[in-house]
């Protein structure tokens, strides 16, 4: 009998597992790496509670902060624990709105406290070395110089650049539509700068034939004659910024940063640069007010009216003297 309700509790579980992830799919639309990431953390919650004979629906606070304690034990990196609590709460939340549960047993649970990452950001002068050190008499070399303008000029994830088609291109008007996360899409402008090394590239991706279903995508391998992957961004990346001489951590995400970065220091509004980037929220975008904080902090002293008073009152001091 007990084998039976083993079984019949692991048939009950995978059935609301699937659904969870059709609800992921269908209803949140978020992306294939996305709910993998969601349903392998809710493995991990799943391997807990099976194994301390624990039925799903009735999971407590105290079960969940023995889970969470057990993830700091085995050595799991705070943000890490931070990304699988927060899964587990946007799972919870699934089955009181499809009335599985009448009680929320993550209310009360906390995430580890993570120490505030300032991403690494590269100067224009480096972005400058950077493309400066691609081969233009490699075939692949303008492909590379108009992909990593692209990528900075438009502020892109590397999903988004690798995904890109031509279809989505309005040069003439200087725009760009891009699909993001959730499958939502949005227009970006385009610098000059990028539209004419995309023009430039586009006079050697006319020579290729692609591979049936690839004849859209932007960026091609000139080898496999398929749309460039994600690893083959960062690979060309590291390979660029090692020749630059750049001992900074960058990826393609580096290049995203740079572009909010310097938009902020440009002086366009945190509004702007959200529509830019696709966030959802404006606090993902606030990262970017962090960034420099000497800057911000002498555009304080600079211009706010306590400080220019007080320099009023220096200056006359020092004419009265």
């Amino acid at each position: 009998m007990e084998l039976n309700e083993k079984r019949a509790n692991k048939d009950k579980n995978n059935t609301i597992f699937r659904k969870y992830k059709q609800y992921l799919k269908l209803e949140k639309s978020l992306s294939d790496n996305t709910i993998d990431a969601y349903m392998t953390d809710l493995d991990k919650l799943n391997a807990y509670i099976t194994l301390e004979n624990i039925d799903l629906l009735e999971v407590t606070p105290d079960d969940l902060h023995h889970f969470a304690s057990g993830l700091h034990d085995i050595g799991i990196h705070p943000r890490s624990q931070a990304r699988i609590l927060s899964g587990i709460r946007s799972f919870y939340k699934y089955l009181i709105l499809e009335d599985y549960i009448q009680t929320d047993p993550t209310e009360l649970l906390e995430s580890p406290k993570i120490g505030f990452k300032i991403p690494d950001v590269l100067t224009v002068e480096e972005i400058d070395a950077i493309l400066s050190t691609i081969d233009l008499s490699q075939q692949e070399g303008q492909r590379n110089r108009a992909m990593l303008e692209v990528l900075y000029s438009c502020g892109l994830r590397v999903s988004e650049l690798c995904n890109l088609k031509l279809s989505d291109l309005y040069l003439q008007e200087g725009f760009i539509k891009v699909e993001g996360k959730g499958n939502k899409q949005r227009l970006v402008p385009i610098s000059s700068c990028a539209i004419n090394e995309l023009e430039r590239y586009f006079e050697e991706r006319n020579l290729l034939t692609p591979k049936p279903g690839h004849e859209d995508f932007v960026f091609l391998s000139f080898r496999r004659r398929t749309h460039l992957s994600r690893i083959m961004v960062f690979h060309i990346i590291k390979e660029q910024t090692a020749l630059a001489g750049i001992h900074k951590t960058v990826s393609p995400h580096t290049f995203r940063h740079s572009f909010a970065t310097h938009l902020l220091e440009g002086g366009a509004n945190l509004r702007a640069i959200q529509c830019m980037l696709g966030h959802e929220s404006i606090t993902t975008t606030e990262i970017y007010t962090h960034i420099d904080r000497n800057r911000l902090r002498s555009e304080i002293i600079e211009h706010h009216p306590r400080n220019i008073r007080y320099r009023e009152k220096q200056q006359q001091t020092s004419f009265d003297k």
